[in-house]
């Protein structure tokens, strides 16, 4: 792995399918996308579940909102999913994996991560966000509305 490169893995108690759906459709997104802090309205959020496809988010905080759009480059339903920002050259792939148990491993490893979102601030951020992810399909799994 080069300077560059980041990879995060979590193991959530949730089925394959259910953590696929809330990286993949607006309204699950929104309910966790972004560092603690920041929000990402549905409006705000474009999914074109294809290779080539357009992915955009907009998350909004007290200081400021940021955009991120991205490029699909990999979609494989249930287990893999890559895009590439274009303003950072970014290359995000995560993939899936069914435990066989009820729960799912994810393992996001991002490629050409700027040195400003490879900071120990930006990487605590990012982890938040796979905080809310967990909590999100904790309530979805207990079969609560967010």
């Amino acid at each position: 792995m080069s300077a560059d490169e980041l990879v995060y893995r979590r193991v959530f108690r949730a089925p394959r399918e259910l953590v696929w759906r809330c990286l993949t459709e607006p309204a699950e997104l929104a309910q966790f996308w972004g560092p603690r802090g920041m929000t990402t309205p549905p409006d705000g959020i474009v999914v074109e579940l294809h290779s080539g496809g357009r992915f955009e988010t907009l998350m909004i905080g007290d200081h400021g909102s940021y955009r991120m759009v991205a490029t699909f480059t990999d979609v494989v339903r249930p287990e893999r999913l890559a895009w590439v920002e274009q303003a950072s050259g970014v290359h995000t792939t995560g993939v899936l994996t069914d435990l066989g148990d009820g729960r799912t491993e994810i393992v996001i490893h991002q490629r050409h991560v700027p040195e400003p979102m490879r900071s120990p601030e930006a990487r605590a951020g990012f982890l938040t966000s796979l905080d809310k992810l967990e909590e999100h399909l904790a309530q979805l799994t207990r079969g609560e509305q967010p």
